[in-house]
């Protein structure tokens, strides 16, 4: 066996690679007890296919897809734009940004909290991101309507001084 004095030290540790495969697991979530191998029934038994839908299909990809093809040119416009942009402008990009993370944390949610390993705790934790996306739209309504808007309050982050709301500006402007 041909070894360099550079890989000596190395040759002899077989810690780079592990022959167990661990599955991902989070400790405090109880989980359900999985039958070995994770497989129920036997090898000639057909498998559960869910029944199809479109709007958990094609549709819902091409939506996600979207999403995330309209958050770049959204983010762009408020650092191209030297002035104020516009309250639809704005509204939208905060709806595109809740869009977008809703379907990332549901992904999250589905591939490492799974239905199958860990029971009830999957829909509760769908339960709580579907909460927080409401109170979200809630809150996206009120930064819109009496605040000075998404792009408007993180301007306000690096100036010092505070922005007005949208309505006072545009009445500056027309006196």
């Amino acid at each position: 066996m041909y070894t360099s004095r550079f890989c000596r030290p190395l040759c002899g540790v077989r810690s780079f690679h592990s022959s167990i495969a661990r599955p991902f697991t989070i400790p405090f979530l109880p989980k359900i007890p999985q039958k070995p191998g994770g497989v129920s029934g036997t090898a000639n038994d057909s498998s559960y296919m869910p029944p199809e839908s479109r709007t958990h299909g094609s549709y819902h990809w091409i939506v996600e897809r979207g999403l995330s093809l309209m958050v770049l040119p959204l983010i762009m416009v408020p650092l191209v734009s030297t002035g104020p942009i516009s309250t639809f402008t704005d509204t939208f990009l905060s709806l595109v940004l809740l869009g977008h993370c809703h379907i990332g944390f549901q992904s999250c949610i589905i591939d490492y909290v799974s239905e199958r390993v860990y029971g009830k705790v999957h829909h509760y934790a769908m339960y709580l991101l579907s909460l927080g996306s409401f109170l979200s739209l809630v809150g996206i309504y009120k930064l819109e309507s009496q605040g000075a808007g998404l792009i408007g309050s993180l301007k306000s982050l690096w100036e010092s001084e505070p922005v007005e709301k949208k309505e006072e500006m545009a009445t500056d402007k027309l006196v």
